[in-house]
């Protein structure tokens, strides 16, 4: 629980502006964003540093909250289930790209669709100050082709790619 305290502090503290200054997709329609995602790559924070099977669940709820669950193993594909339940709180609702994510109250972390396709398959989550960035599709894998063109644009948005990992994903089928 301190981990997850400190890791919200750290968030909160980097995220003080209300309007973002990266550019978020024109237009979410939550309905079809909500359900599973898988984590493809990530600039992790410190407690994903270690996380497989990485996977966001989002849940649209009746007051209009999006009712989060972020489950990995720590360590490797046999370690330790880790699951966080942060609450999304959409702060445009003019887009629905731009939610103030809170692991822990009065708190709300930053959280910008940056690039959605148009099936709803492939997604990427940034923030403004660009230290953290989550590559997610609803598959757990994704074409190469695929992924480079998305590393494209996350380097065009002026990340650096090189802090990317590939979150390792390894399902039954």
């Amino acid at each position: 629980m301190r981990y997850v305290l400190v890791f919200a502090v750290m968030i909160m503290i980097t995220a003080c502006s209300s309007t973002p200054s990266m550019k978020t997709v024109d237009r979410v329609d939550l309905e079809r964003f909500m359900g599973k995602w898988y984590v493809i790559g990530n600039i992790p924070t410190f407690i994903e540093k270690e996380a497989y099977n990485a996977v966001e669940i989002y849940r649209l709820d009746e007051d209009g909250t999006i009712d989060t669950t972020f489950i990995f193993q720590k360590g490797g594909f046999d370690g330790p289930k880790k699951t966080y339940n942060p609450r999304g709180f959409i702060r445009n609702r003019k887009t629905n790209a731009h939610w103030g994510m809170q692991f822990i109250w009065p708190f709300k972390a930053e959280y910008l669709i940056v690039y959605l396709n148009e099936d709803y398959t492939h997604t990427v989550i940034g923030r403004s100050n660009m230290d953290y960035l989550w590559i997610m599709a609803r598959t757990p894998a994704i074409p190469d082709e695929d992924y480079r063109i998305i590393l494209d644009r996350i380097a065009r948005l002026g990340y650096d790619i090189s802090k990317i990992r590939k979150v390792p994903q390894k399902w039954d089928r």
